[in-house]
């Protein structure tokens, strides 16, 4: 039976609030997609953004012509947050070792958050509309070549009227691009961690980035494109709930009456969503490197 507030069996007692900040930081942080697109602030109900699609276009005119008239062109993004959740029980012996608890929330559900954030992003399905993903974007194969291949990649990027900014490699793809070497035997990945951040190292003049999360079991090494054209919106960062007396339905399809078990149990959700002005600005990399 619950005691009287404010006492030791009172729901969060055991969680102070920098918890929720820091749970969300090591989101940003092992998110791949949260550490190259832009982040917005967005209402509950998403936002519409606007976007020029086309500029006026000026032309020659003799001495007295009539000047031409023209327009730029006009569309919009809209960018739909939906809740990303996870629940997750515990003995109650763990109330015991706080640092424990702490560490232990942070490598799980902050990495759960941001795993299946990515991979919603990078392979889909969405979880609905007004969530873009990069799921059918083009695919470059770099069996054949990888340096053609990287080349190729910075080609498509471009015709979509993109800049192609950085590089996100699997294991496997960060593998292939230290093998690569140019046409006179030097190899094509330059390792300058100190001037790129969280960066691995550049290709042709671009930073490469490594994450677990850029693997689909079919090939898949590598994304690339203008992340300066994505963003990802949340509405209030991660929302953390703890509770001893909740009865949950785990996975299996077990119920866990808490309270009966001596268990208690952490529940981490938050609002975001992720939109790109034109998915044929990036490209999905696959295949082997070539000689």
């Amino acid at each position: 039976m619950a005691g009287i507030d404010i006492n030791r069996t009172t729901q969060g007692v055991y969680l102070p609030p920098a918890v929720s900040g820091e749970i969300w930081a090591d989101a940003q942080e092992q998110s791949i997609i949260m550490q190259l697109a832009r982040q917005i602030a967005i209402p509950g109900r998403g936002v519409t953004i606007p976007i020029i699609t086309g500029d006026p276009e000026a032309q020659w005119v003799a001495e007295t012509d009539e000047k031409p008239v023209s327009r730029g062109t006009l569309g919009n993004k809209t960018l739909t947050p939906y809740k990303l959740a996870v629940i997750e029980p515990f003995s109650m012996e763990f109330r015991r070792d706080l640092p424990t608890l702490y560490a232990a929330l942070r490598n799980r559900l902050a990495g759960a958050i941001a795993r299946t954030f990515d991979e919603t992003v990078l392979f889909g399905p969405a979880p609905g509309t007004g969530f873009d993903t990069l799921a059918s974007v083009p695919v470059v194969d770099l069996s054949a070549g990888f340096y053609d291949g990287l080349v190729q990649a910075i080609v498509d990027v471009s015709e979509a009227n993109g800049d192609l900014s950085a590089w996100v490699f699997n294991g496997s793809g960060e593998g292939l691009a230290l093998q690569a070497l140019d046409g006179n035997g030097r190899p094509l990945f330059i390792n300058n961690l100190q001037s790129e951040g969280r960066s691995i190292g550049s290709l042709l003049g671009r930073p490469a980035f490594k994450s677990r999360h850029v693997s689909d079991g079919a090939g898949t090494v590598g994304f690339a494109g203008d992340w300066t054209s994505a963003m990802y919106g949340m509405v209030t960062g991660i929302s953390i709930s703890e509770s001893d007396q909740a009865t949950l339905t785990d996975s299996d399809g077990t119920v866990l009456n808490l309270w009966q078990r001596n268990m208690f149990a952490i529940r981490a959700e938050v609002e975001i969503g992720f939109a790109v002005r034109d998915a044929d600005r990036f490209v999905r990399l696959t295949g082997a490197a070539g000689s």
